[in-house]
């Protein structure tokens, strides 16, 4: 596990042996269970996450249906809004499948950022990196049809084809699984 992430870090920093013990001190790999609920609707959290290998999706519940917002999968971070906002999350965060990840807090980031600045450095670089990208995913879901964004699917992000259930990406499309079932089957036969 923590290769995996001293190899994802090292894309942007070194790391001497005593930072990488300074990660290690914290404790903060987790394995979870597919179906596990990170964060609730209505629950205060300090936690941010980043997955080094399986998958986690972000739904919101409205009128008694989840609509998806987001998919999460190796080296993607996740900072919930109401860790910023140091109010209860509007939406849930479960893991889609058996997943290991790093659960992080604002304390632990303070307080390792302080003892080797050069974190702090890397942590904004890979905001800025976070930012623009949901900025263009969200500009290309708001400008596209449901079968561009199928597309897109399949070209950006096509093991999620077969890692996500039909329903959560028909979700995440904004769209039906019948719909998208029925795009499938355009698709195919345009073949």
């Amino acid at each position: 596990m923590q290769d995996l992430l001293f190899d994802f870090i090292s894309k942007y920093i070194s790391l001497t042996d005593d930072e990488k013990n300074a990660i290690l001190s914290l404790d903060i790999f987790r394995s979870v269970k597919k179906g596990t609920i990170l964060l609730k609707e209505g629950q205060k959290s300090k936690d941010s996450y980043f997955v080094l290998q399986g998958c986690i999706r972000t739904y919101y519940v409205v009128d008694s249906e989840e609509k998806t917002t987001a998919f999460y999968t190796e080296m993607d971070a996740l900072t919930p809004p109401c860790v910023i906002s140091k109010t209860p999350s509007e939406y849930y965060i479960s893991c889609v499948e058996d997943t290991i990840l790093t659960v992080s807090n604002s304390d632990m980031e303070v307080e390792v950022n302080s003892k080797f600045p050069k974190f702090d450095a890397m942590c904004k670089i890979l905001s800025e990196e976070l930012l623009a990208k949901q900025r263009i995913d969200f500009d290309a879901f708001k400008t596209s049809s449901p079968e561009q964004r199928y597309m897109n699917l399949i070209e950006k992000r096509p093991d999620l084809i077969q890692r996500v259930p039909q329903y959560q990406l028909a979700s995440y499309l904004g769209i039906k699984p019948e719909s998208l079932s029925r795009l499938r089957a355009r698709i195919t036969q345009k073949k």
